[in-house]
């Protein structure tokens, strides 16, 4: 039985395997992005451009690209993202993705599902460390945060440039500024660090522009210009601390420029490579943050940036060097894949990729249920046989026993045969291979016969002509006799009917342990990891669920099966209870002094 067991969940899974090959039929249409990157996981956020040169099917996308997804290079795990642009006019669109998990060299991207709704999460798509990004797509007002932290804008007195680029930018003319408040989550840690990056084009030499600045009494952090050359400056109690030049920037030419601070070391980045490294001392900063004008002294800053972000955390260096492969101007981390179609479709199935997040903890209950499951089936099957074999001999056994005339009392009992001794214990195994020729499943018959054999152990095999009676206490002891036959037929009809009762209420309690411990285990490591978007709790609680669908699965069958023989049961044990009284009067009419 185990065996067969096993082979059904290995069918199953096999068939689960096989539905999931396409991510979910419901899309019609998928593209494989591969990345090309030094380093074996991608760094942060992927930034797809969809443009005509790579995509040719925006004809078939829904308005506003709401029918796109993407799933992990394991073709299961959606990745949350969201769009910055989506132009179907001229062909052009905006997604960043999710970063999937480590050592994933691709990802699915899905479309063409005219159902499809809008599920596109900024606050999703990035880390917790994430504190800010701004992408300047906004058609109007502040530029707003894209992460869950909301660290919007305040003042904003510049210009937006719709040709920047990733989409819209914004345009400084030497006047203008925007500065974002002070918030708790925008605090620079000196002991965890912290990360400032911008995509930057300057047209003209600087005089000592201020491209960033953040004053916190007497602790100022600039990234300035002067005339064509970046550098950055940390400064306590007027003691400052600056980085060498940098090489010279080209004009008219974007430019990745990052700035991260770990370890009392500020190192300075321009377009991924280290462009500056000092020894700064170790210090908290809050204070408002100023882009394109100083706080603190300088000049207003010229030029343009994009994509401006913000980290908790200092940023390993390779992180800007992925991001300058797939944001830059030439964009050659990324390799898009052919088209391909559904050819199947039929009904989305999430079994597999649930099935698959399942723990090992998760699968001993579950054996454990499967077991159990298995168990109450059999003994729902074999007690079901047996009683409605019973009831059928039952009712046969009545019929011939109220034929009878009074003194032919002992008459149905001539042709009685005993069962085998090693089936005769089993009421399965007698109503399989028993005999089945004089009602030898009925329990009735068996009260009756063992209240013929007491007349008979009294009268001889004459009991229908004898000539004495039997004392009131004889009447009594037969009746005893019948009662304590039928509490022992009563016990082999509830023999296993406990099974049941375990089923129905140990199945859910197991369930729910496993469940318990698979969202502890998932909580933990979320906590590990520090990712806590949807994408990443959703399979983990999924896959603990599953252990409370399986109690579920073993009860509810149970609940079942057992209140249905229970009233059977019920049934058959009044009924062998009118039938001792109707016996000892007939004895007792027929037979007492």
């Amino acid at each position: 039985m185990l065996r067969r067991v096993v082979m059904i969940v290995g069918l199953l899974l096999s068939m689960v395997s096989v539905a999931q090959a396409w991510w979910n039929p419901d899309w019609t249409y998928r593209k494989k992005i591969t990345f090309h990157t030094p380093a074996s996981a991608v760094q942060g956020p992927v930034l797809v451009r969809l443009h005509t040169g790579n995509f040719n099917y925006f004809a078939d996308l829904k308005p506003g690209g709401v029918d796109l997804r993407f799933v992990s290079g394991d073709d299961k795990t959606p990745l949350a993202y969201h769009i910055e642009k989506f132009d179907a006019a001229s062909e052009q669109a905006l997604i960043w993705v999710q970063a999937p998990p480590a050592g994933t060299g691709s990802i699915w991207m899905y479309y063409g599902n005219p159902a499809a709704t809008d599920v596109g999460d900024s606050k999703a798509s990035y880390d917790i460390h994430q504190t800010l990004t701004y992408h300047f797509n906004e058609k109007d007002g502040a530029p707003r945060d894209q992460t869950a932290y909301g660290h919007n804008a305040g003042e904003f007195t510049a210009a937006r440039d719709s040709a920047a680029l990733l989409g819209t930018g914004v345009k400084f003319t030497g006047a203008g500024r925007m500065v974002i408040p002070d918030a708790p989550g925008l605090h620079f840690s000196g002991t965890t660090g912290y990360t400032v990056s911008v995509w930057l084009r300057i047209d003209a030499p600087q005089s000592d522009a201020v491209l960033l600045e953040r004053a916190d009494g007497n602790k100022i952090l600039r990234i300035g210009i002067d005339k064509t050359a970046l550098y950055a400056r940390l400064t306590k109690d007027g003691v400052a601390a600056e980085t060498p030049r940098s090489a010279p920037l080209p004009f008219k030419q974007w430019q990745q420029v990052a700035l991260t601070v770990s370890a009392q070391r500020l190192t300075l980045y321009v377009n991924g490579t280290e462009a500056g490294i000092i020894a700064v001392p170790e210090m908290d900063m809050g204070g408002a943050i100023s882009i394109g004008a100083a706080t603190a002294g300088g000049n207003f800053f010229s030029g343009e940036i994009d994509e401006l972000q913000m980290a908790n955390v200092a940023r390993p260096a390779q992180w800007f060097k992925d991001a300058v492969a797939q944001q830059g101007p030439d964009a050659a981390a990324l390799t898009y894949g052919e088209d391909e179609q559904n050819q199947g479709g039929g009904n989305t199935s999430y079994f597999g990729t649930i099935l698959r997040s399942v723990t090992v903890d998760g699968w001993v209950v579950i054996g454990i249920l499967m077991l159990m499951a298995a168990i109450s089936w059999m003994v729902m099957a074999s007690k079901g046989f047996v009683i409605s074999r019973m009831s059928k001999d039952d009712n046969a056994f009545l019929r011939a026993f109220h034929k009878l005339r009074p003194e032919q009392t002992d008459a149905l009992d001539s042709a009685a045969d005993e069962q085998t001794s090693d089936i005769e214990d089993s009421d399965l195994l007698m109503t399989m291979f028993g005999k089945h020729d004089h009602y030898q499943n009925s329990a009735l018959f068996r009260i009756y016969h063992a209240g013929v054999q007491e007349l008979h152990h009294r009268f001889g095999r004459s009991a229908g002509a004898a000539a004495s009676g039997l004392s009131a206490q004889a009447v009594s002891a037969i009746r005893a006799t019948l009662d304590a036959t039928l509490v022992r037929e009563l016990q082999k009809i509830n023999s296993q009917m406990v099974l049941l009762t375990i089923a129905i209420s140990g199945g859910p309690f197991l369930g729910l342990l496993g469940t318990v411990v698979g969202v502890m285990i998932t909580f933990a490591a979320i906590a590990a990891t520090g990712d806590v978007n949807i994408n990443a709790i959703a399979p983990g609680i999924a896959a603990a669920l599953v252990a409370t669908v399986a109690g579920l699965a073993v009860a509810i069958p149970a609940l079942f099966g057992y209140n249905y023989l229970a009233s059977r049961i019920k049934g058959i044990s009044a009924e062998m209870q009118v039938f001792v009284d109707e016996f000892v009067g007939r004895i007792a009419e027929n037979y007492q002094r």
